[in-house]
């Protein structure tokens, strides 16, 4: 079986004397897409960053069990392979580890459960990450915080870049309330669009923002990854930072 079509794994707690299995795999499902495929056969630094993959969904996939059996409430990330660490030298080295490693106050009483996955789109997070996240409490999990980093994927595809601005209405009608959602850096079009209908629903009160426009994340010299496209630790860590202040 291929890794990428290998079955979720299930994780089980009891309660109230039952066994309530959630299962949750931190893989898409999907082989990388055509352009990424032929990058990485004639770019090493695009092969090695890839191989990241499959371990640091594995990784998640561990640290995600042990923090349903922590007893602890959630910090929920949803997201793509920015919130999975892909590019970072671990995957704790990525935005969503770093902070738990040095976490602000909000998150110092919590445990992560990251249900992003490499090559997420908008209507994966409202297709999968959140009927999860939903389910997660359905069988008695406390959710202290939700965040969203999410749209590189669909800005990177005209077939999905033309439907983001709706599709981001939809998904925002459908996070917690509070949700922490980020915003995206570019000035195309639909990266407008899309930090349009964030800032509104920020202003109404509906989420908070962690804003990675310029200037609070001007400078990427040094930050990438061997791929040119994903952070490294360094730009992780500046990541993590616009994140904290927005806790």
């Amino acid at each position: 079986m291929s890794p990428l079509t290998r079955p979720a794994r299930p994780w089980a707690r009891w309660f109230t004397g039952h066994v309530t299995t959630f299962e949750y795999s931190n893989l898409s499902g999907r082989p990388p897409g055509p352009v990424v495929s032929k990058l990485a056969l004639v770019l090493p630094g695009v092969r090695s960053v890839m191989e990241q993959v499959e371990p640091y969904a594995r990784w998640w996939e561990d640290a995600n069990r042990r923090a349903l059996g922590s007893g602890r409430p959630l910090w929920v990330a949803l997201g793509d392979s920015m919130t999975q660490g892909i590019g970072a030298s671990a995957p704790d080295r990525g935005w969503v580890g770093q902070l738990a490693g040095d976490p602000p106050s909000a998150l110092r009483d919590v445990a992560v459960l990251n249900l992003s996955f490499n090559g997420a789109r908008v209507l994966d997070v409202l297709d999968r990450q959140l009927p999860a996240l939903e389910q997660v409490r359905a069988i008695g999990h406390d959710v202290a915080l939700v965040t969203l980093l999410i749209g590189n994927n669909d800005l990177m595809s005209p077939r999905w870049s033309r439907r983001l601005p709706a599709a981001t209405e939809q998904l925002l009608d459908a996070v917690p309330r509070g949700t922490v959602v980020a915003t995206q850096p570019g000035l195309q079009r639909s990266a407008v669009a899309f930090n349009r209908v964030v800032d509104a629903r920020a202003r109404a009160g509906a989420i908070r923002v962690a804003d990675f426009r310029v200037p609070h994340m001007r400078d990427w010299r040094g930050r990438l990854a061997e791929d040119r496209f994903h952070p490294n630790d360094r730009g992780y860590a500046g990541m993590a930072e616009v994140v904290r202040r927005a806790l």
